[in-house]
């Protein structure tokens, strides 16, 4: 067991619904907060993906090991601050335009924020990383306030507990990336592959392995990109948020939030004005400092799951990477007819039960 828990101000409402679950089978001798919570999670898991305790069980078990690049140089490096993970109201509000601003005064706690959507043939489950800022060192490359950035995982239903992880496709600015791990029965579709999906042991089970890069964020299997020099490496959790002790740790706890949760969920606060500006764009301004020369500081530039969108993928439409991920992996992978199209849990289309249930 970790020797501290360094938790974010207040407990996510998912953490709490598991947790008051999780401590009734906690009075075992060895039994950690974080085994108690998973274990509780997995029971809900055999009802199906309509509950919170169902995705957490899920997302918990194929949730990427994370590799976070980090640079210290230049002021807005904020010591290697503005490469760490955290949720989006880090800052204790739901605004978008002082995430920039108070990204050197408040704590960074390591967050991702999951979601599940469900057919009758595969899971896909979306995590998305978010950082404060999208910075530069350099006054010839622009910055921006708000970074969102993440992977899909495409996970197949065989009868198994957790199904088995047969491919990924990250999100790296303006591009989609496809991957499979070996042995994957996927090969490319109408996108090529972009390379293979590594997996390393985690609390004895195999997940994936992601990473970002430094200042923008762009987000690929590792180990196509990677740290160099400084560096993060982040483990997934249901219990623990914890904020790196200095630009260099190798351990490092992000905390699962469910994207569909009323309270600590970036969905349902679709419309919010003060954190949206449309449809999936996060509101940000050049306050705060944004923007080592005058003018590239952009606004309105980063985006939510249901905002990603690549450059040059063909019929495969905006944020249909979180909306309809079935209709993504036939495209992107193959033999497509492998995969259901008809979705029996898909929130972001209204389809399944509520998802706002424990």
């Amino acid at each position: 067991m970790r020797s501290s828990l360094r938790r974010s101000p207040g407990v996510p409402s998912l953490t709490a619904v598991i947790l008051a679950l999780g401590l009734l089978s906690a009075c075992g001798e060895g039994v950690s907060e974080e085994e108690a919570l998973f274990g509780q999670a997995r029971q809900a898991l055999l009802n199906g993906v309509g509950s919170t305790a169902a995705r957490a069980a899920l997302t918990k078990r194929w949730a990427p090991i994370h590799y976070q690049d980090v640079d210290v140089t230049g002021s807005h490096s904020l010591s290697g601050r503005s490469d760490f993970l955290t949720r989006v109201d880090f800052d204790g509000d739901w605004s978008g335009t002082n995430n920039w601003d108070n990204t050197g005064s408040r704590a960074l706690t390591a967050h991702a924020y999951q979601s599940v959507v469900e057919t009758s043939s595969h899971w896909y489950l979306l995590y998305t990383f978010f950082h404060p800022r999208d910075w530069s060192d350099s006054i010839f490359d622009t910055e921006h306030e708000n970074d969102g950035e993440g992977v899909l995982l495409v996970v197949k239903r065989d009868g198994s507990e957790y199904g088995a992880l047969v491919g990924a496709v990250t999100v790296a600015h303006k591009d989609f990336f496809s991957y499979v791990p070996a042995g994957s029965p996927l090969g490319s579709g109408s996108e090529s592959l972009d390379g293979t999906l590594s997996l390393a042991s985690f609390e004895g089970q195999l997940h994936p392995v992601t990473a970002q890069e430094a200042k923008g964020h762009g987000l690929k299997a590792w180990p196509y990109f990677d740290i160099v020099g400084d560096g993060v490496k982040y483990y997934p959790s249901l219990s623990l948020a914890e904020q790196p002790s200095s630009a260099t740790d190798a351990d490092v706890r992000y905390m699962l939030l469910d994207n569909y949760s009323p309270t600590e969920g970036l969905w349902p606060r679709r419309d919010l004005t003060t954190l949206f500006v449309s449809d999936g764009t996060f509101r940000g301004d050049t306050g705060g400092g944004c923007g080592l020369a005058a003018g590239n500081c952009g606004t309105n530039s980063a985006n939510a799951p249901w905002g990603w969108d690549d450059q040059n993928d063909g019929p495969i439409l905006r944020g249909e990477i979180a909306k309809d991920p079935a209709k993504l992996a036939a495209y992107y992978f193959s033999p497509s007819t492998q995969f259901s199209t008809t979705y029996t849990f898909n929130p972001f289309q209204g389809i399944g039960a509520d998802p706002n249930q424990p």
